[in-house]
Parts: structure tokens; C-alpha cells; sequence
């Protein structure tokens, strides 16, 4: 099943969100573990089109427990860089 872990940052949290970045790209280098597979991820940006603001992933996962234990330990979810975060079913019907 796909699902979608949506991100907000927490205002002005962009050196926050640097801080943390090495660890997160290596965290998301090899999802194995954890039972998922990325389909997309990336960065959201402000209007501006550069300025990081939040974190989108389109996930594959049996279920959304396992979705959760993914996201729990991704090291921008342990460093409290997001201020919300939700986490929905996805059924893909054009692309």
C-alpha cells in the first residue's frame, strides 16, 4: 500500500533542518530495515523555490504501522525539526 509522510518545519527551522541533513540523506540511503520503500521523496519549499520548509515522501509499506516505525526513527523526527506531521493512505489513480 502507498502512503504519504507529509512534514511541516517548525518556524525559522531551517538551521535545525541542516544540522541534521547528512544524517538524514544517510538514514534514507537504505530503507530495508524498516520494511518500506521510498516511490518519491524530497524537500517542500516556501514560495521563494529554494527555501526548505517541510519534507514529502510517497512510501510503499504493508501497513501503516510500519509506516510509523519508519518514520519514528528518521533523524529529523528524533530532532524535532517538524512541527507537524501527517501520515495518510494513498491510492494512486493517474501517473
Amino acid at each position: 500500500m502507498l502512503f504519504i509522510i507529509h512534514g511541516i518545519d517548525k518556524p525559522d527551522g531551517l538551521p535545525l533542518r541542516l544540522a541534521h541533513y547528512e544524517a538524514h540523506k544517510a538514514f534514507l540511503s537504505d530503507t530495508s530495515a524498516f520494511g518500506v520503500k521510498i516511490v518519491m521523496s524530497g524537500p517542500l519549499v516556501a514560495d521563494d523555490g529554494t527555501s526548505m520548509i517541510g519534507s514529502f515522501f510517497l512510501i510503499e509499506a504493508p501497513d501503516r504501522a510500519t509506516v510509523d516505525r519508519f518514520n519514528a526513527a528518521d533523524p529529523f523526527k528524533q530532532a524535532y525539526i517538524w512541527e507537524r506531521v501527517t501520515i495518510t493512505g494513498f491510492l494512486k489513480r493517474q501517473g
